[in-house]
């Protein structure tokens, strides 16, 4: 596995890393059991990138990531993120940040925590506040890196400022290209960028179905692309980049993971599985090279992203 730097502050990781959501949340039932044999079968393929967060759970996931890691702890790379209340809202206070870590650290079992996110801008707090409270978590050895997700441009720019950025982690896949704005800030500064979500929340799979098939729980019964109208259109996309993943003997996961990798060398995404047999297929992404004709391809059946937002109307994040 080829491994990628992030940031300008030492952080390194595999090209493609494991996002772990999914095991506890937004898709229906938790498996954490499945959850832990697809990150060690990661581990065991070279993924040394874990990706974790207190609200997925509230303990539970990183509990589950903890105890899959225990054995090859220090050959990983954990990044967790604050920021969330239960009720949804922001608290990002220095105290409350504290707090999140002290409890990240004991959900997790471990002495340190490689990446620490903040989740997402808190509008009542100064994000010179959030850095500077890092910032001491960093000196005093309880962090290595700092991360920020779904940040704005100004707001990278503040917190970089006080405490180094190295990292920003945003929904970004051939469905979600918006991000692709703040890329000349992310080189300009030197920060590396983790897509979230890089197979469209699943439907980079091959495996869509209508949004009424999905339960409750699973996110994708009320997401946009998943709604008549634009499903459709979704599927005929994905159906047509699944004709060009197979003409390189690969499938559409695999060829959604490598465009990503060829935006630039200091991206790393995080696709999220159960399924140790997926982990298998998202690895193999990393050794697919796809060509100039390839993206040319890609960029006329989706020229600018899938069809309908990522969030309901009237929902967006800091930089949209």
């Amino acid at each position: 596995m080829q491994t990628r730097t992030l940031g300008q502050q030492g952080l390194a990781t595999s090209a493609i890393g494991y996002g772990s959501m999914g095991i506890s949340v937004a898709y229906g039932a938790a498996d954490p059991e499945g959850g832990t044999s697809a990150i060690q079968r990661a581990y065991d393929l070279g993924v040394t990138f874990i990706d974790t967060a207190e609200v997925y759970g509230w303990g539970e996931n990183e509990k589950v990531v903890g105890r899959a890691v225990k054995d090859f702890r220090d050959d990983v790379v954990i990044a967790t993120k604050f920021g969330w209340t239960r009720d949804y809202g922001f608290d990002s206070r220095p105290d409350h940040i504290r707090e999140a870590v002290e409890n990240s650290l004991r959900y997790l079992g471990v002495d340190h925590i490689d990446v620490l996110y903040q989740h997402r801008p808190d509008p009542d707090v100064p994000i010179e506040d959030v850095a500077g409270a890092v910032k001491e978590l960093i000196e005093s050895g309880k962090v290595k890196y700092f991360g920020l997700s779904e940040a704005g441009a100004d707001t990278i720019r503040r917190a970089h400022a006080v405490q180094p950025v190295s990292v920003l982690q945003t929904e970004y896949s051939l469905f979600e290209r918006g991000i692709e704005v703040l890329f000349p800030v992310l080189n300009e500064l030197g920060i590396g960028f983790v897509p979230y979500s890089p197979l469209g929340r699943g439907f980079l799979t091959g495996t869509a179905k209508p949004a009424a098939e999905y339960g409750a729980t699973d996110m994708r019964s009320g997401d946009a692309r998943w709604q008549p109208g634009n499903f459709e259109k979704n599927v005929e996309a994905t159906r047509q980049l699944t004709e060009l993943a197979a003409s390189k003997d690969a499938t559409v996961a695999q060829l959604a993971l490598a465009w990503l990798l060829a935006q630039g060398e200091h991206i790393v995404p995080i696709p999220g599985t159960r399924s140790a047999k997926r982990v298998e297929e998202n690895v193999g992404a990393a050794d697919l090279t796809l060509t100039a004709t390839d993206l040319e391809r890609i960029k006329k059946i989706l020229p600018t992203g899938g069809f309908s937002s990522r969030y309901p109307e009237g929902t967006t994040s800091e930089w949209e």
